[in-house]
């Protein structure tokens, strides 16, 4: 299968950018599976929800279509790193306990996705696939950001970004669902750390292609203005959503 490969060409930025999971999801997400034996980490990119099921699962099997992320993932022991589509996984049938995919599952093939998820998990076995979509700071912050998301970047970003945006409530799920409590994303982060966030878009690097200029640098002075002391410690929080469910 071909895939919509917006991340390779700037792998090394988007795992040093990249926000990270509350750990109370992974807690709370080995609390529902059956056991604690093996999951599958599906488009697991750098791999960042992979390491940390590693600390609560006894095997993961990681996989993403870009060897480019692949070779840029944290290497734990108990983690096999593949270079596999969604639609077709090499575990074996009814093993896992669980299945996640970590702001990914909008880039699917879902009915062939959906069979594999049914095929590799074992009876009663959990998926779960979570996104996140707009962050906020301040008012004056979230100002300066939304030129770039909305203004700057808008035309670059692909049209599946709309099922981030809607928390994945509009894409099929054909599980039994598990109701989850909230989860809550954030980030303190000075301002060069946000400011490579939102070097890491895709919408971003789709400006940078097509005008040879990287927007980021086209509002970080007036973000700048914003943040006040650069090197200060700002609440970056995010919408996450959550979807939970059984087979």
């Amino acid at each position: 299968m071909t895939f919509k490969d917006l991340f390779s060409g700037h792998s090394e930025v988007y795992q040093a950018a990249r926000p990270t999971y509350p750990a109370a999801l992974f807690d709370w997400l080995a609390a529902q599976a059956p056991a604690r034996d093996l999951v599958w980490d599906v488009g697991c990119g750098n791999g960042q929800a992979s390491t940390a099921l590693a600390a609560r699962f006894a095997r993961v099997h990681a996989s993403d279509p870009s060897a480019q992320q692949i070779a840029n993932a944290e290497a734990r022991p108990n983690i096999d790193y593949r270079v596999e589509p969604a639609e077709r996984c090499s575990l074996a049938d009814a093993g896992a306990d669980l299945v996640t995919v970590a702001q990914a599952m909008h880039w699917f093939d879902l009915p062939r996705f959906h069979a594999e998820v049914r095929r590799v998990l074992k009876p009663r076995g959990v998926f779960a696939a979570w996104t996140y979509a707009d962050c906020r700071v301040d008012t004056a912050v979230d100002a300066v950001k939304q030129r770039l998301y909305v203004d700057l970047t808008g035309p670059y970003w692909q049209p599946e970004r709309v099922h981030v945006e809607n928390g994945y409530r509009d894409l099929p799920f054909p599980f039994e669902p598990i109701a989850a409590p909230a989860f809550e994303m954030v980030m303190r982060w000075n301002a060069a750390q946000f400011l490579a966030y939102l070097r890491s878009w895709s919408g971003t690097q789709g400006y940078l292609k097509a005008h040879g200029v990287d927007p980021v640098t086209l509002i970080e002075p007036d973000l700048l203005v914003a943040w006040g002391d650069p090197s200060s410690l700002r609440e970056v929080r995010w919408d996450f959503h959550l979807r939970c469910g059984r087979v």
